[in-house]
C-alpha cells in the first residue's frame, strides 16, 4: 500500500486527519474503517441524548405549566380542583334564655327538634322548663323565665295586660282529642264522634274512670272549660287527678282503661306505646292555639330580653313556621301542629 501526498512524519495523527477531512477511502488500512464506525456511533449516541433531553424538556413544561383560564380564551381546560363544601363560619354564643312552656311541647317531640337548629342559627343556647300553662305563667310573673311558649289564651293575653309580658304571638296550633280504650265500652266513637259535650255527659253519668291532668295546664283548663260548658261539675271515685304532665296521664290512662283529654300531638308521639284509641275529635270545643310571649325584662336584671325577643322573631318567622309544619309528617303522616303565626 502507497501513500501519497504526505510525509510519514504526520506519523500517528495520520489516521484522525483524514477521519477529520472525511479523507478516509477502502484503500485505507483496515483500522481506518474501524475508528470511522467508532466515529459514526460516537454521533449517533450524541443525537440520540440530545433527543431524549428535548422531549423530557418538553414533557416537564407541560407537565408544570398550570392549567389557567383567562378572559381571552375561555376555552382552555382550568386546573381539576377536588369538591370541596364552603364552610361556614359558626355562629358567635350569644348567651341563654330560660325557655318555661307546656309539657306538650316537650312529649311531642316538638323542642327537641327545634331548638337545636334555633341554637345553631342564633348562637343562643336554651334551657327548657316543661311544666303547665299556668305554672309557666306564674314563673313569668316571678320573673324565673325569659320566654314562654304556652297554650292558654285568654290567659295569656291577661299576663300581658298586666305588664309581665311584653306582647303576645300566636305560634301554632293543633287540636284536642278524647281517647279511651280501644273497644270503647261507652260507644261513645259511634254515637257522638264530634260532640266533645254530649261525650263527657255520658261518662260522667256512667261515672266511667276519666283522668284529668289537675295541674291547671292549659290542657287541664280547657278540660275544665268544657265540662263546665256540658254544665257537669266532674266528682267522684270515677274522676281522677293526676296532678301530671300530659305524657304520664294518657300512661295512666292507658293502665286504668279510662278516658281523658289530651292534645293530639302529644297522643300521635305515643300511640304506639298505649293502649288507646281516639274516641272525640273535630269538635270546635277541641281547638288548641299556642302562643309565644317574651316576659318583660324590667322586673329584674336577669332576664335576656334581647335573647327573649330573638327567640320570638325566630319561631314566628317563616323559617320557624316552616320547621314546625315538617315536624310530624315523616314519622306519623301529618304534622303534629299547624302552624299561624301572623
Amino acid at each position: 500500500m502507497v501513500m501519497k501526498d504526505k510525509p510519514m512524519g504526520e506519523g500517528r495523527n495520520f489516521f484522525a486527519s483524514r477521519f477529520w477531512k472525511g479523507r478516509c477511502t477502502s484503500s485505507l488500512p483496515l483500522g481506518c474503517l474501524f475508528y470511522q464506525k467508532i466515529l459514526r456511533r460516537v454521533v449517533t449516541m450524541k443525537k440520540i441524548s440530545l433527543l431524549l433531553l428535548a422531549f423530557l424538556l418538553i414533557i416537564t413544561t407541560v407537565a408544570c405549566s398550570p392549567k389557567t383560564e383567562t378572559p381571552d380564551s375561555p376555552d382552555l381546560v382550568q386546573e381539576e380542583c377536588p369538591d370541596v363544601e364552603p364552610q361556614e363560619e359558626p355562629v358567635e354564643p350569644k348567651g341563654t334564655i330560660i325557655l318555661s312552656t307546656t309539657t306538650s311541647t316537650q312529649d311531642s317531640g316538638l323542642l327537641d327538634f327545634l331548638l337545636p337548629i334555633f341554637t345553631e342559627e342564633t348562637g343562643i343556647e336554651v334551657k327548657t322548663i316543661a311544666v303547665g300553662t299556668g305554672k309557666a305563667l306564674q314563673m313569668g310573673r316571678d320573673g324565673e323565665a325569659d320566654v314562654l311558649l304556652v297554650h292558654a289564651k285568654a290567659d295569656e293575653l291577661t299576663f300581658v295586660e298586666e305588664g309581665h309580658g311584653t306582647e303576645r304571638r300566636d305560634v301554632m296550633y293543633n287540636d284536642f282529642i278524647l281517647v279511651g280504650p280501644v273497644d270503647d265500652p261507652l260507644n261513645l266513637k259511634a254515637d257522638h264522634p264530634n260532640n266533645i259535650l254530649e261525650g263527657l255527659k255520658v261518662i260522667a253519668n256512667e261515672e266511667v274512670t276519666f283522668v284529668s291532668r289537675g295541674d291547671d295546664s292549659g290542657t287541664h283548663k280547657k278540660e275544665l272549660s268544657i265540662w263546665k260548658a256540658a254544665s257537669i261539675e266532674p266528682a267522684g271515685d270515677w274522676y281522677l287527678e293526676a296532678g301530671a304532665g300530659m305524657g304520664d296521664v294518657l300512661k295512666i290512662a292507658s293502665e286504668k282503661q279510662g278516658y281523658t283529654i289530651t292534645d293530639r300531638a302529644t297522643y300521635l308521639s305515643m300511640r304506639d306505646t298505649l293502649d288507646l284509641d281516639i274516641i272525640i275529635e273535630g269538635d270546635e270545643n277541641l281547638f288548641n292555639q299556642y302562643g309565644v310571649i317574651p316576659v318583660n325584662p324590667n322586673k329584674n336584671s336577669n332576664i335576656n330580653g334581647e335573647g327573649a325577643i330573638e327567640f320570638m322573631n325566630w319561631i314566628t318567622s317563616q323559617r320557624g313556621q316552616d320547621l314546625i309544619k315538617e315536624y310530624g309528617v315523616e314519622e306519623y303522616g301529618q304534622p303534629l301542629f299547624i302552624p299561624n303565626a301572623e
